[in-house]
């Protein structure tokens, strides 16, 4: 299953929580519709029946079943220095 640096909790919780999100909410990591191979990444309010919730620090990350084999040996991270909206990276579980 996809698991979250610290780095990338971090940011998860500071955009759900700047986007007003409920508790319930978090950020959906699902595959592209118009880009084969790419993902996209959306604030939403909750969960979409089907998605894994992977929820780590506060953080709460929900991926979709389609997307979950793909990510499930990968770590999410985020760059802490980035300016404005954080750019999240994957990478292989160490």
């Amino acid at each position: 299953m996809l698991t979250l640096t610290e780095n990338a909790s971090t940011a998860v919780r500071d955009l759900t929580t700047r986007a007003g999100l409920p508790d319930s909410g978090g950020l959906r990591i699902a595959e592209s519709q118009q880009q084969l191979g790419s993902f996209e990444l959306a604030l939403v309010p909750e969960a979409v029946p089907g998605d894994d919730v992977i929820d780590t620090d506060g953080a709460t990350v929900f991926v979709s079943p389609e997307t979950s084999t793909a990510l499930a040996d990968l770590t999410l991270d985020a760059d802490p220095s980035a300016t404005g909206a954080p750019g999240f990276t994957l990478a292989p579980q160490g």
